[in-house]
């Protein structure tokens, strides 16, 4: 019963925040104008700029924003103990999260579409756009590199995801044909879509997983670039440029919005499985890990400041601002949307974190429970699995948390040194989702709902939020890659095909380096800069907020202190991943992630340098936009 008054309150505290403190910046604040004129009105293309109503907006801009983030982020994070991951979760995305993604959708509104970076340049200065667009491109090159991957990988170990997330796509381009080219309405096709996913789920869990590792008889990763994981991230990058060259409708808004509506519902059956659950005692988050966690392994990273970088998604995350001033900010149809978009997308996402971690932690102790053992008395929480249930004396395999999070031993290195593994080091990319997954699984399982369908489901959704944001961050690469190339001059790159195949290539070439798991894994080399490069991002997403705001006269304290700490956390992390003299890159000899980690560390003190000087001039100083140009990409 607690486990679930934890999610309600939680819930509730979501839908409080947006009807307060979320009016009160939309009002008071930005003073948001339904009769201003929109970049999708004033640009409209068909391509790019395409008005579009609220809810089908809402359903790209959130699937596009949660991806795998909200579901990585808290099943690592729960390591610490559930209690920490959800106040940050919580206050995070009232507080900071959703201000930022709100303020990036509001000053791209009203600088005709513009990146967060471009805007820099008339905020701050035109050093700042570079060294903005700069970080903005190697932060999507990295999401690129570690989302093929990611993708590739859940492909690879739920074959049973595979048919539903490939059959959405001719689905969304018919109903983006049908609404656009014959005035047809959104809603029932898509919920008839959706209903197509679900049999396509369960024709994959029980009659036709695609398993591509036992249809061609190769590795998932190894030795050779024939293996699975190199397959998938081809075909999906592929895919990838088709998808982001096409006009929005054809299929990224049709697609989204069927995806808007496979979360909904599976929030839906995870609450009520969550409900049923926790009123029957099978859900004790309590009883299932420890609320601040004790038992941590020695190769673990201090929760300050790892927290913050390791929940991005689900609290506040950089890429969500190229989200909202890349593509979202060029489909609104009116200013006054711009809340229910930029404010409430966030607090949703909030509310699958917070599902996310609960799942991760009472979810996972649901695991072939049996009551006639008293779990506290073995000494930890939950188990996982037991052996000869049903007898008197049945036998604990393991318990869900500890050997999910807290297992660890000592190995002997060839050079006779010894080394902990597991833990932290056993976070693989598997792990952390299978945590939600198996989780979910579990929930869905009080409902009557088969185990295997359960796992489908997860498994599904959480696949196809990680193809949304793969082929939005290659559109969104494109507009950076078109702002740069506009900057320097280098006119190839300001085709969109052009741009486009750049990207992909970049994104390829680093995706399938030779890795810690063979070829196909170089994704996974870059890992470790995903969070501390990202959540950096935030905090210079919020230096130009707080400049457009001073810069129009506007109380800056909301924005300013989030810009503080999305500043100070990110840089601290990244100076403790590269000095740490028993696990720091420099000491590891991990010169990639070193030099890569000192390039991000002084763009940003440079980009900080710049708002100092800029700060003098600032207040009250608001450069006008130039005469009316062409500003979207070929």
């Amino acid at each position: 019963m607690s486990t679930l008054l934890i999610a309600v309150l939680s819930f509730v505290g979501f839908i409080v925040a947006y009807n307060t403190y979320g009016k009160w910046l939309a009002s008071k604040i930005f003073g948001l104008d339904p009769q201003a004129k929109v970049p999708s009105q004033e640009l409209k293309d068909d391509v790019d700029y395409v008005p579009t109503k609220k809810e089908i907006i809402f359903g790209h801009h959130f699937t596009s924003i949660a991806g795998t983030g909200p579901i990585v982020g808290p099943a690592i994070a729960v390591f610490w103990g559930w209690l920490p991951a959800l106040l940050w979760v919580v206050i995070g995305s009232v507080f900071i999260g959703a201000v930022h993604d709100f303020g990036a959708l509001v000053v791209s509104l009203r600088n005709r579409g513009q990146s967060v970076g471009e805007v820099a340049g008339r905020m701050i200065g035109p050093r700042a756009k570079i060294l903005f667009l700069l970080v903005l491109f190697m932060g999507l090159t990295i999401v690129l590199a570690i989302f093929g991957l990611v993708i590739a990988l859940i492909f690879s170990y739920y074959p049973e995801s595979v048919l539903s997330v490939w059959v959405e796509i001719p689905l969304a381009v018919a109903i983006g044909i049908w609404i656009y080219r014959r005035g047809g309405n959104i809603l029932i096709p898509s919920i008839v879509a959706l209903g197509v996913m679900y049999v396509g789920m369960a024709v994959g869990a029980y009659l036709l997983p695609i398993d591509l590792g036992k249809w061609l008889g190769v590795p998932l990763l190894g030795q050779t670039y024939f293996n699975v994981v190199v397959i998938w991230t081809l075909v999906l990058f592929v895919y990838c440029f088709i998808a982001s060259v096409l006009p929005v409708w054809t299929l990224l808004q049709p697609r989204d919005f069927i995806n808007s509506h496979e979360l909904v519902l599976a929030l839906i059956l995870l609450v009520l499985g969550l409900t049923v659950a926790g009123f029957s005692g099978k859900a004790d988050l309590f009883a299932s890990a420890p609320a601040v966690a004790k038992d941590i392994p020695p190769d673990a990273p201090p929760i300050w400041p790892f927290l913050f970088i390791t929940i991005a998604c689900g609290a506040v995350s950089g890429f969500h601002c190229m989200v909202s001033s890349g593509t979202s900010s060029k489909q609104v149809a009116s200013e006054e949307d711009a809340q229910y978009v930029g404010y409430g997308a966030m607090l949703l996402e909030g509310g699958l974190a917070v599902i996310v971690i609960i799942a991760c932690c009472a979810g996972l102790g649901m695991g072939i429970f049996n009551r006639t053992v008293d779990s506290t008395s073995l000494g930890g929480y939950r188990f996982e699995a037991i052996v000869n249930e049903g007898s008197t004396s049945p036998v604990v395999k393991h318990d869900a948390w500890r050997t999910r999070y807290a297992t660890s031993e000592s190995v002997i290195n060839p050079d006779g040194t010894t080394k902990v593994v597991g833990g932290w080091e056993s976070h693989n990319l598997k792990a952390k989702v299978s945590a939600f997954v198996d989780g979910g699984g579990n929930f869905l399982t009080s409902l009557g709902i088969p185990l295997k369908m359960g796992i489908a489901i997860m498994a599904v959704l959480v696949a196809s939020f990680a193809a949304t944001t793969l082929d939005t961050a290659t559109r969104l690469q494109r507009y950076v890659i078109y702002e740069i190339a506009q900057t320097a001059k280098i006119k190839p790159l300001t085709n969109r095909y052009v741009a486009t195949a750049f990207a992909l290539i970049l994104a390829a070439a680093v995706a399938l380096l030779q890795g810690p798991s063979g070829p196909g894994s170089g994704g996974l080399t870059l890992w470790p800069l995903f969070g501390a490069t990202n959540q950096l991002l935030a905090g210079l997403a919020f230096m130009v907020i707080v400049f457009y705001l001073v810069r129009r006269n506007k109380p800056i304290w909301f924005a300013f202190l989030p810009m503080v700490i999305m500043l100070l956390m990110p840089a601290w992390a990244m100076l403790h991943q590269m000095f740490n003299p028993e696990t720091g890159w420099l000491f590891e000899g991990k010169y990639l992630l070193f030099c890569f980690g000192l390039v991000v560390e002084g763009l940003q003190v440079w980009m900080i340098f710049e708002g100092i000087i800029a700060w003098r001039n600032a207040r009250g100083n608001y450069p006008e936009l130039p005469p009316l140009e062409t500003v979207a990409a070929d």
